[in-house]
Parts: structure tokens; sequence; C-alpha cells
């Protein structure tokens, strides 16, 4: 008997034992689970950044883009492989792409502190629209379409502070739809486009009731320039010849006035923008410098710009949502504010059919400058700026909540200074167009007015115009399918026909110089989140 009350006395002091010993190894208080919070000082979408008071929204969206007769996103075919309709075309060209974007913000007693980034995931399954060799042997972006190949694109990446843009963000001068009135095709001309964002810094200031003013300083190298021709250099078969401009010396400065209220909106921009040529002597046809460019001394700089007048109007009476857009520019030694896709300028050569005697095809040349200069003495004593204007928009309508179309266009004039017959006078050249056709004659034999003979007559000022129609369905929030066609026109001024020799795989042939066009087809599936 005493044996079992020994063994249950011990049991139950072994226990009481192990329990406290527990206890004391438990944690007094569980610490509290911080869970993410909605943060609703910005709009949907943002969260709290645990642990902080600074809002974070991640988004983006995911696109599959496919261009007949074209190339990517919609642009026409007017120059290169497709330009020519060779057998080193792609008759339709593809991309997919994956935009992840992060926005941050943060109030603070000097107002909202906000980053914001976009980075874009794509591939291309195509060289951009050309198998042509002598364009697969040049490393570009393209490029990188191989199985399992793809590159990143950055666009906006910017800070914003007091008022203050910091970063690559959309420039001063630029309207809320960029390039994109109406369009799904990023190559409408007739106005500014930094859709993807220019390094800049700017100011805007709110004086209250939807009116503000934003001043910046752009870096230029790509959305605010084209090209300078030294003509000495020559002016190759496409009417083209070497970039001469020289490093960025100066930003342009860009600014703007807007009224921005429930009825629309209505803006006012300006741009000075440098333009500045590197030397007088240069290698032939590519303007790359030689032993002699330094020394050969370069023209005096000259200072372009652009002015801009753009009007929304909203609520119109055909539908709810439905809403009209134009913006017009003029331009002056500034072309990249007319001629303006969301990259680079193009210049245009197109071939067609003919119907003049022995003739092998029609070709519409036109070249993009923002000045031309011949140096030396009978040259044109500087730069000659070129000048552009442009008008574009687009009337945009909801059939319902699930169909919308939209209608677009665009026409835009590029004029160089003087005659064509500028460089036959004693003075020797003094404009523009002289020089340019004095050097145009040069590989296109039979200029009126060059040795006495004549079966063209040269004039490289040109007129563009655009038209199309898109058309969207979204079955569900975010999610929309949408079709587009477009039509591109090139009006030149070149008159008549001469023997040279175009770029191959074209023959040295007789080829009439005509106005051409070309239309295109984009479908597009796009998932926005």
């Amino acid at each position: 008997m005493k044996m079992v009350k020994s063994l249950i006395l011990g049991s139950a002091a072994g226990l009481i034992a192990m329990s406290g010993a527990q206890a004391a190894d438990l944690p007094v208080k569980a610490k509290a689970v911080e869970y993410v919070r909605i943060c609703s000082l910005y709009g949907a979408g943002f969260y709290y950044i645990p642990g902080t008071d600074t809002c974070i929204k991640l988004g983006g969206y995911l696109r599959i883009d496919t261009t007949f007769n074209g190339t990517t996103y919609g642009a026409p075919a007017w120059n290169g492989d497709q330009g020519q309709g060779n057998r080193y075309r792609d008759y339709f060209v593809s991309r997919s792409r994956m935009a992840l974007t992060v926005d941050t913000r943060t109030a603070t007693e000097y107002g909202v502190v906000r980053t914001f980034g976009q980075g874009d995931f794509q591939f291309d399954n195509f060289n951009n629209g050309s198998r042509n060799p002598a364009l697969l042997a040049t490393f570009n972006s393209t490029q990188l379409s191989a199985a399992g190949g793809g590159y990143v694109a950055v666009e906006m990446v910017f800070l914003q502070f007091a008022g203050f843009t910091f970063g690559k963000s959309a420039s001063a001068f630029a309207t809320p739809w960029h390039g994109y009135p109406g369009n799904n095709n990023s190559f409408l001309m007739g106005g500014h486009d930094t859709v993807t964002g220019v390094n800049n810094i700017q100011y805007t200031a709110q004086f209250g009731n939807g009116v503000s003013g934003t001043i910046g300083l752009d870096d230029p190298t790509v959305f605010h320039r084209t090209a300078v021709f030294n003509t000495s250099t020559g002016i190759g078969a496409v009417g083209t010849t070497g970039n001469a401009y020289a490093g960025t010396h100066a930003p342009t400065i860009v600014g703007n006035i807007r009224v921005d209220q429930a009825w629309g909106l209505f803006q006012i921009s300006g741009a000075l923008h440098e333009v500045n040529a590197s030397y007088n002597t240069l290698t032939a046809a590519t303007a790359a410098p030689t032993n002699l460019s330094e020394t050969s001394g370069h023209p005096d700089s000259k200072w372009g710009g652009s002015v801009m007048a753009a009007l929304q109007i909203k609520n119109l009476p055909t539908g709810a949502g439905d809403d009209f857009k134009i913006d017009v520019t003029y331009a002056k030694g500034h072309t990249k504010q007319v001629i303006s896709t969301s990259g680079g300028s193009p210049s245009f050569a197109m071939f067609g059919g003919t119907g003049i005697a022995g003739g092998y095809q029609s070709v519409g040349l036109a070249a993009t400058t923002d000045a031309v200069y011949l140096p030396g003495v009978g040259g044109t004593g500087g730069l000659q700026l070129t000048q552009a204007w442009g008008v574009r928009g687009a009337f945009n309508h909801n059939w319902d909540p699930y169909w919308s179309t939209s209608l677009w266009g665009s026409y835009a004039q590029v004029k160089y200074d003087g005659g064509a017959n500028d460089n036959l006078g004693a003075a020797g050249t003094t404009s523009a167009k002289g020089a340019y056709c004095a050097q145009f004659a040069v590989s296109h034999p039979g200029q009126t007015g060059v040795a006495g003979i004549g079966t063209y007559s040269c004039n490289p000022d040109f007129n563009v115009a655009q038209v199309g129609m898109v058309t969207r369905w979204t079955p569900v929030k975010g999610l929309t399918f949408s079709g587009e066609v477009g039509a591109f026109f090139l009006d030149q001024k070149m008159a008549g026909s001469s023997v040279f020799t175009a770029t191959a795989p074209k023959p040295t042939a007789l080829y009439e110089f005509k106005d051409q066009s070309t239309v295109f087809l984009n479908v597009r599936a796009q998932r926005n989140f």
C-alpha cells in the first residue's frame, strides 16, 4: 500500500514539475500579425507597404499584336524592304508584350512624393518585317527573337516631388493622348509623341479650376531630333544621306498652359530646340568624320522651335463617353514635332507600279530633316532650317458598354526653303532646296536645268496623310480585342523619271517619280491588370 502511494505521489510531483517547465517556455504574449491594408488615398489598387506610410500599386498589361502589310505596332510599309515590296519583306509581323508598372506614393508636408516605373518584357517573332541578310547582320533589339529569347524595354521611370518631375516622363510639350487620339498604332504623323517617356526635368504649377502650367528641359537626342544633312556628302538612291548632327549641347526647352475641366481640355505648348552640325568635311554617304573634319570648321548653330494647340471635347451628344481630340503643330528646325512616332522619325522610300514607256517601277522619296547645309564658297551660308506643320485627331464613339469605334486621321507638310535651281546662279547655292537638288542630280541623272537636259523636276518638299478606323470589343472588364485598318498616303513633289541605281535588290532602271500609298491591318488582344 505504501508502495502504491509512493508511486502516485511521485507521478503527480513529476507532472507538476513538467507543467511548470512547459509554462515557463511559452511566450507571455504572441506578436500581432501585421496585415496589408488598403490605401484609399490615391484610388483603387493601392496598398500600404507593411511597416510604412507609403502606398504601392502594381499593375500593367499583357498585349499580343499582329500587323499585316507593315511592321510592329502598325507601322505602314513606307520604307526599307517593306517599302520596296521585295522578296525579303514579311507579310505580317507579331509581338507579345507584358508590361509591369510600379507606382508608389507617400503623403508629406510638401505634398505627395511619387515614384513610377514601367518595364516591358517582349518578344518579336520576326525581325520587324525583313529577312534581308544585310539587316540581320546589324545588331538590334529584335534580333533577340530566337527561341527562348526576348528583351526588356524601359518606358516611364520618374520621381515627382513638390511640383517637380525628374526622370523619364512625358514631355511638357505633349498632350495627355500623345500620338494616340483614338488609334492603336504607334505611327500617326502630325504632332509630338513622348508616350514612352523622355529624360527631363520639369515643374508644374496648379493655378486652380483645372488650370496648370508646366516648364521643362528635355534631352533632345531621341525625341526632338530628326537629321541634319551636309549635302557635300552626297544624296543617295532613296534621297537621304548620313546624319551630320553634332553632339547634344543644350536641352530642348518646353512648356505648356493647360485648362482641364469636365467639358474637355485646351492646351497651348511651345518648344525651343538647338540645331547644330558636326563638321564641314565628312565622309561621303555616312557623314562619318575624317582626319580633315576638325580643321574644316562647322556651321554656326541655330535655334529652331515649335508651337502646338490642342483641344479635347468630352460628353458629346452622340453617346456616353464619346469625345473628339485634335492638335495642330507648326515647327521650324524641329521637324520631330510633326513627323513623329513613339520612336524615331522616318524618311520615306516607297515603290509601286508605273505606266511610262520603258519604266521599271515608280518611286516616292521623301527625306525628313531639321536642317540642310552645303559648306564652302557658293554654299548655303550655314544651316537652312526645315519647316513643317501637321494636324491629327480622332472621333471616339461608344456603341454600348462592350463595343467602341474610333475614326482617326492626320495630315502634315514638310518644306525646304528656296528653289531647285538656286545652285545655278552666280551667287552659287543659296537655299536648302538648291543644295539638296544639286546633289540629288548627281545620283539621279536627268534633272531639269542640269547640263541642259531634263526628264524630271526636283523638289524635296512632301506631304503625308493618314486615315483609319479601329473597333474594340471588351467582353469583360480589362480584356479587349481590337482590329484596326489604316491607310498612308505620300504626296511627293518630284515629277518625271530618271534612270538610277536603286537600293538592292532593285536594279538600275528607269523609275517614275510618283505619289505612293499603302494600307495595313492590325489585330490586338490586351488584358489590363
